[in-house]
C-alpha cells in the first residue's frame, strides 16, 4: 500500500474498503502470537493499528513510519489508550534499520508495509529483519500479494478495479501487490511457520521465524 501523505486521516477508511474489512481480524490473529514483555518492532506502523494491539498484550513496541502526519494520529490513539509507557513511535523508514542493534527484537511486524517498498527495499528490509530478530524470534506479516494462478490474477483485477477507484477517491492511495513474498522471506534466511491466504490469494497472513542458534 502506498500512502499519499496528504490524506492520513482518511487512510484507515480507505484501507478497510480496499481489504473488504478483513484487516482487523487479520491483525487480531497476528498479534495473538505476541507475549507479555516481548520487544516488538512495527514496520510502517501508520496510524498504529498493529502497534496498539501488540502493546495491549503488554509488549514493548517501537513503531516506525516515514509519515509524520500518520504518526501524529497514532500518538493520539496511544495516549487515548493509556499505552504511552509501552509504545515508542519514531519517524523513520526501513532504510534506517541499519541503525538498530542486532538481535534486539523478539518480534518484527508488518501490516501493509512491504507493498509500499521497491524490490530492492524489500530485499534489504528482510535482510535487516533477520539481523534484528533474536534467535527464535518471529516475523508477522499481513499484506497484499500477487496470486500465482493466472485465473485468480484476472479475477482479482476485475474485482479490485472498482475498489481501487473508490479508495483512491477517498485517500489518494495506490496499491502494489508483492510478488513471491514467501520465496523472498526464505531467501532472506527465515523459516516460514504458517501461511494463510484468502480465497482470491491476494492477501497473506504469514508467520516466519529466525532459526535458533546452531539450527539450519
Amino acid at each position: 500500500m502506498k500512502i499519499l501523505e496528504s490524506a492520513p486521516s482518511r487512510y484507515d477508511k480507505g484501507i478497510r474498503i480496499l481489504t473488504l474489512g478483513r484487516l482487523d481480524k487479520a491483525y487480531d490473529r497476528l498479534t495473538s502470537h505476541i507475549k507479555k514483555g516481548q520487544r516488538v518492532l512495527d514496520l510502517g506502523c501508520g496510524t498504529g493499528a498493529l502497534t496498539l494491539r501488540a502493546a495491549q498484550k503488554d509488549a514493548k513496541v517501537k513503531g516506525i513510519d516515514v509519515n509524520s502526519q500518520m504518526l501524529e494520529i497514532a500518538q493520539k490513539r496511544v495516549s487515548e489508550a493509556n499505552l504511552t509507557t509501552n509504545i515508542e513511535l519514531c519517524e523513520m523508514g526501513v532504510v534506517e534499520l541499519g541503525d538498530e542493534e542486532s538481535e534486539s527484537y523478539d518480534v518484527v511486524m508488518n501490516g501493509l508495509c512491504f507493498s509500499e517498498l521497491t524490490e530492492d527495499e524489500l530485499i534489504y528490509t528482510l535482510k535487516e529483519v533477520k539481523r534484528l530478530l533474536k534467535p527464535g524470534g518471529f516475523l508477522l506479516i499481513a499484506d497484499e500479494v500477487r496470486p500465482k494462478s493466472t485465473l485468480k490474477r484476472i479475477l482479482n483485477w476485475l474485482i479490485r478495479v472498482p475498489l481501487v477507484i473508490i479508495t483512491y477517491l477517498i485517500t489518494q492511495t495506490t496499491t502494489k501487490a508483492v510478488k513471491n513474498l514467501p520465496e523472498k522471506i526464505e531467501e532472506a534466511g527465515l523459516l516460514i511457520v504458517s501461511i494463510r491466504l484468502n480465497k482470491m490469494e491476494n492477501f497473506i497472513e504469514l508467520y516466519a521465524r529466525k532459526p535458533k542458534e546452531g539450527a539450519k
